[in-house]
């Protein structure tokens, strides 16, 4: 019975959850509600487990102003909602970087001989995948990790009745400038990966979730 009935909730959730468009800016969410939105993205899996991201939580309204010019897709949503997190990407992290076998040693705490060996491992999966062939394919790579801790976020928000919205709808070169110039891409390591917003909806949706059957896009083979 408790199995089902976490199903039903976490199911609830994802029928609750939409990209939110309104925000009601008189409602904040509590300190410790955002706390465990945060730990969900912390916890979240990655691709040999690099964790590369970090999440920036722009509540400074000044600093919101100044995003606005550049976040065409997000105005709404930096003037009105409680919460907003730009998910930053970790560039370079290639197999024998100093980050990744930073995370190895200092955070995994893998012995050196173990590190040498998966360091090898860790070359022929970035080789086999082209994830080597270039800066760009390198941070790409990074981004894809981000999504998932966003997801999660998002996952956790909904499961106790916070709203949120991703977005994508901003000039990345633009708005890293203005992150860089504010300090806050550390020593060229962060490039902007996606936006999400946190809060409570203004209004609820004006159609219910519309979605394609699950024997639409499930194939078993």
């Amino acid at each position: 019975m408790e199995k089902e009935r976490i199903k039903q909730q976490v199911l609830e959730a994802f029928h609750f959850r939409h990209a939110t468009k309104l925000y009601d800016d008189t409602k904040k969410i509590t300190d410790e509600d955002f706390q465990y939105i945060l730990e969900a993205g912390r916890l979240s899996p990655s691709s040999l487990g690099s964790e590369p991201w970090k999440f920036l939580v722009v509540q400074d309204p000044s600093m919101r102003d100044k995003m606005m010019p550049y976040c065409p897709g997000a105005v709404e949503k930096l003037r009105t909602a409680s919460h907003f997190v730009i998910l930053l990407a970790h560039k370079g992290v290639r197999y024998d970087s100093d980050y990744l076998i930073g995370q190895m040693k200092d955070i995994q705490q893998m012995p050196d001989e173990v590190i040498e060996t998966v360091t090898g491992h860790y070359k022929n999966f970035q080789e086999l995948n082209q994830i080597l062939d270039n800066e760009r394919t390198l941070v790409d790579w990074s981004m894809k990790q981000t999504y998932i801790a966003l997801g999660n976020m998002m996952t956790a928000a909904a499961l106790i009745g916070i709203d949120s919205t991703p977005m994508e709808g901003f000039n990345a070169v633009a708005l890293g400038q203005l992150l860089a110039n504010e300090g806050l891409l550390g020593n060229d390591e962060f490039t902007p990966s996606v936006l999400v917003a946190f809060g409570y909806r203004k209004e609820d949706p004006a159609r219910p979730k519309a979605r394609r059957l699950l024997n639409d896009v499930v194939e078993w083979i």
